[in-house]
């Protein structure tokens, strides 16, 4: 992360307590801010022992660990809301927008699972995160844009899950069960539709709010869709591999014994990701929502402020929502107006 950034993280940890340069009983001053944090993001950037701190910041290996605590709680605490926040009306535009001129109207994004190792695992529990003869994982499940940026992440699943087992525990629907999602509109192919959907490999189901790629695809347009498809999809993992890549501490096995400790580490990294995300945005390339709004005339994508569906107040209207999201003849319907809508865009002699 740029220094900017990272002063900016410091001084806003610097009002609670831990962070607080303190005296000691001799009158001697402590670590400063400056010195916990670094020895924190440290700790995430480079996966070292506590105990490598010792010689660069001249602290041991028990306050490392207490800055690593406090660390990620605070940053948690801090940015949650800002950066790992449900895409307001003005991100689905905008997201709405790149995927459109990517060749898919009506796309948010890519899903996908990945796995953290957990090295210190406890015996009892290994049968349970170990998938065969493996060795013990935990599941984080994301959903990435285009920029990197993260903007669902549930982690905790057991490694022996699948992506569908993953998603029948996840909360990336509860929105449009539960009626509070803005309601979207855009045309593919001339039919008219009202809800997103995500890029996803061939183990996700065929579901209204999943696009997958054709395994086996005849045809020039089948093989064009499938190409197309697979090279958006790798949004999300783009977004994993920067991710390990940023923080190794994700990357190498987790030498924590304990799993909620180890979910307060893999979404304080999510939130710093994304804040390095919008960091590095070129400001040249800023979306304009006004531009889009207004160079959408004929109407092909709109974002209301109302919601998405009526409000789940009972069960029936909970069950309503949960069929049209699982949908399959909407599923095959839009799937094959946008492999007509990618020939046209992008097939032969265009």
């Amino acid at each position: 992360m740029t220094k900017p950034l990272f002063l900016r993280i410091v001084q806003s940890l610097s009002q609670f307590p831990y962070f607080q340069q303190r005296d000691d009983a001799t009158g001697k001053q402590g670590l400063s801010a400056l010195q916990k944090c670094t020895a924190a993001i440290r700790r995430l950037a480079y996966g070292v022992a506590n105990d490598a701190m010792d010689e660069y910041l001249r602290m041991g290996a028990t306050t490392v660990s207490q800055a690593l605590e406090n660390f990620v709680d605070g940053i948690i605490n801090l940015f949650q809301d800002e950066y790992l926040r449900r895409p307001t009306r003005e991100d689905l535009e905008r997201l709405l927008h790149s995927g459109k001129e990517r060749g898919f109207p009506g796309m948010v994004g890519s899903i996908d699972c990945m796995h953290w190792e957990w090295k210190n695992c406890p015996t009892a529990w290994k049968g349970q995160y170990s998938r065969g003869h493996g060795k013990p994982t935990i599941v984080l499940e994301a959903v990435a844009s285009q920029d990197l940026w993260i903007w669902h992440a549930f982690f905790g699943a057991p490694g022996t899950c699948n992506d569908i087992n993953v998603l029948d525990r996840s909360p990336v629907f509860d929105d449009i069960l539960e009626g509070r999602a803005p309601r979207l509109r855009y045309e593919v192919n001339g039919h008219q539709y009202k809800m997103g959907y995500y890029l996803t490999d061939g183990i996700y189901p065929k579901w209204a709010t999943f696009i997958q790629s054709i395994t086996r695809p005849q045809g020039q347009k089948a093989s064009l869709f499938a190409s197309c498809q697979e090279a958006v999809r790798k949004d999300v993992e783009r977004a994993f591999g920067v991710l390990q890549a940023r923080f190794a501490i994700i990357r190498n096995p987790g030498l924590f014994w304990d799993k909620e400790r180890m979910g307060k580490i893999m979404r304080a990294c999510i939130i710093l990701h994304n804040m390095i995300v919008e960091d590095e945005r070129d400001e040249d390339t800023q979306f304009d929502l006004s531009d889009f709004v207004e160079g959408e005339g004929s109407g092909t994508s709109q974002v209301d402020n109302s919601f998405s569906t009526e409000t789940a107040t009972n069960v029936n209207n909970l069950m309503a929502n949960r069929a049209q999201i699982r949908h399959e003849q909407t599923h095959r319907q839009l799937k094959e107006d946008l492999i007509e809508h990618i020939w046209q865009k992008w097939g032969q002699g265009n």
